[in-house]
């Protein structure tokens, strides 16, 4: 029987032609044969084979998954005409092909070019009639989670039942605390942990519904017992930059600089308890009602905060700030991103070797930390380099680094060591260079200090919305440290100590991007004197919601155009001259 496989969003369908022996790759990136355009969708989301006239389709272990009847699968089955299955808000199903159509050949059909017809939609048990799986695409101005159905609602609880009856069980068989403290290696106790799922689902036997994927369980528990439980495939997927648990019901991610609502649940607060205790437990960190805030990180490096009751009035919340196993070169930023240009990358390079010190300052979540840890990368490997954060992040390439990391109170409210301290501590240890993860506080007093007496060529990242502000905040900051100083003093101190303030921003679209690069040129009577060398110009919004603009030089020339001369560092000055309009790009 000849099939072709078919394609629906909403009422939008196409069709690609199926061979015998021929694979078809589905994803959300450009190079899979069937592109889906959902952020839902992962980069190589799944794949289908034609196999002895019968079509299969097998997940390729995305990150939200592919579902038949709202059951994710954990494995190939047959991808049935009249039963499709779900990946993100996509149907993709097969049907009988007409008999003069030969496959062999894909085709990308663009949204205007589908016709009416639609894919028959699987019962969905429990329900009196026959519903569809997947909404019609939103506007663009919608949000980008959507509420469960009721039926999605009853499918999670027997599933979060059945799931709690085998986790009990699994602990009351296997005393894993005890285990680990014991000494038993790690692939032992894993071992013997999936040996024993496997054994107590296969007891129970009729009392797991149908619906039920006994793999999707099998792996589901042990994830609970032996990882972080339903957070486990949103760490492996490598586009997911961010985690927001808010209670045990409700999981979001943020994908593309947008956020979506995860199927994910965790079976109760114990659970979710039992997990955030995973994660501070051995970096020596607590979390209690007596503390009930904490700052911590996964072995990956990635920065955790955590809030429980009754602080928390939702139940414990932990939100995970992701950072990519392999971290992001100049050229990642550059190509991929479009965060800023070759010629500012160039400028950034001759500012780090020539000794400026260069604050980077943004909001919240606008990649300060990432920028900051490219920029790290252009310092010299022949120099002592100490960096200094509240939870270790950077990853420098370099030889000679000493890594310092602040310590909170114990249960007695002792033993605090602050950024303050470290930077005070660094400067005993002979440092070339000194890095800061980000000055929020009276370290920025020692901070400009250290720059000011021979440590120059430092880095640093402050929060703040514009260039000017940052100079506001790091006043602010120094008068937090206690002493006394008049407001002249401290501008003279910033003027003198920081040369070059980078901005970060992110847009409405979640893209990235350096929007300033200004220099600090002196003082004039009680103000500090800048000049912006490049800035990025918005032009406007496309109709799916990126923003456009370019990059664009000032026209200003740095100060400290002499000094590279005399150093030797080359950089064109024609990279300084005035853009006076440029095609937009997103």
């Amino acid at each position: 029987m000849a099939l072709r496989l078919v394609i629906q969003l909403g009422g939008e369908r196409r069709t690609v032609p199926l061979a015998e022996g021929r694979e078809v790759f589905l994803g959300r990136a450009a190079d899979n044969e069937v592109q889906l355009d959902d952020a839902e969708v992962s980069s190589r989301h799944a794949v289908v084979r034609m196999r002895d006239g019968t079509a299969e389709v097998e997940d390729l272990k995305s990150t939200n998954g592919t579902y038949l009847d709202e059951v994710r699968l954990r494995r190939p089955i047959e991808l049935a005409p009249g039963h499709p299955v779900r990946m993100g808000r996509h149907l993709i199903g097969v049907e009988k092909a007409a008999a003069d159509e030969k496959g062999g050949r894909s085709w990308k059909g663009k949204s205007g070019e589908l016709s009416s017809s639609r894919i028959k939609p699987p019962m969905i048990e429990g329900a009196s009639d026959r519903k569809t799986l997947v909404a019609p695409a939103p506007p663009a101005d919608a949000p980008s989670f959507r509420p469960f159905t009721d039926a999605q609602i009853q499918r999670r609880e027997q599933y979060r039942t059945v799931r709690q009856k085998i986790h009990r069980e699994l602990f009351a068989r296997l005393d894993l605390k005890r285990l680990v403290m014991s000494g038993v290696k790690d692939e032992e106790l894993t071992r013997r942990a999936r040996k024993t799922i496997d054994e107590i689902i296969e007891g129970l036997g009729a009392d797991i519904p149908r619906s039920v994927s006994k793999g999707q369980l099998a792996s589901d528990v042990f994830d609970e017992a032996m990882g972080l439980g339903p957070l486990e495939p949103f760490l492996a997927d490598p586009e997911i930059t961010e985690v927001m648990v808010n209670g045990s019901d409700s999981v979001y991610y943020e994908k593309a600089g947008k956020l979506y609502l995860s199927e994910s649940q965790f079976l109760d607060d114990q659970q979710l308890h039992g997990i955030i205790e995973r994660i501070v437990a051995p970096i020596g960190r607590r979390i209690d009602e007596s503390q009930p805030m904490v700052d911590a990180r996964l072995k990956d490096g990635s920065r955790v905060n955590v809030i429980i009751p009754p602080l928390s009035l939702k139940g414990p919340c932990v939100t995970i700030r992701k950072f990519s196993k392999i971290p992001y070169t100049v050229d990642d930023l550059i190509r991929q991103f479009g965060s800023f240009t070759q010629d500012m990358a160039d400028f950034f390079k001759v500012c780090v070797q020539i000794r400026r010190n260069v604050v980077i300052s943004g909001g919240t979540g606008s990649g300060k930390t990432t920028l900051l840890n490219v920029l790290s990368g252009y310092l010299p490997t022949t120099e002592r380099i100490v960096t200094i954060e509240d939870a270790a992040e950077l990853r420098l390439n370099q030889h000679h680094v000493v890594s310092l990391e602040s310590r909170s109170a114990n249960i007695e409210g002792r033993g605090a060591i602050t950024i303050r301290d470290l930077v005070r501590n660094a400067l005993r240890m002979r440092p070339d260079r000194i890095v800061v993860g980000e000055c929020r506080g009276g370290e920025a007093l020692d901070m400009l200090q250290a720059m000011n007496t021979g440590h120059d060529g430092s880095l640093t990242t402050v929060h703040a919305n514009a260039p000017r502000d940052a100079l506001a905040r790091m006043e602010t900051m120094v008068l937090m440290a206690g002493m006394d100083l008049p407001v002249r003093a401290i501008r003279e101190q910033i003027a003198s100590a920081i040369h070059v303030i980078i901005q970060q921003d992110r847009f409405s679209d979640g893209t990235r991007k350096v929007t300033s690069v200004t220099e600090i040129v002196g003082m004039e009577n009680d103000v500090i004197t800048m000049q912006e060398l490049f800035r990025y110009v918005q032009t406007g919004i496309d109709e799916k919601g990126r923003v456009l603009g370019y990059y664009t030089a000032t026209g200003g020339v740095p100060t400290f155009m002499e000094e590279l001369r005399v150093r030797g560092c080359r950089l064109n000055p024609a990279i300084f001259e005035r853009v006076a309009s440029k095609e937009a790009s997103g």
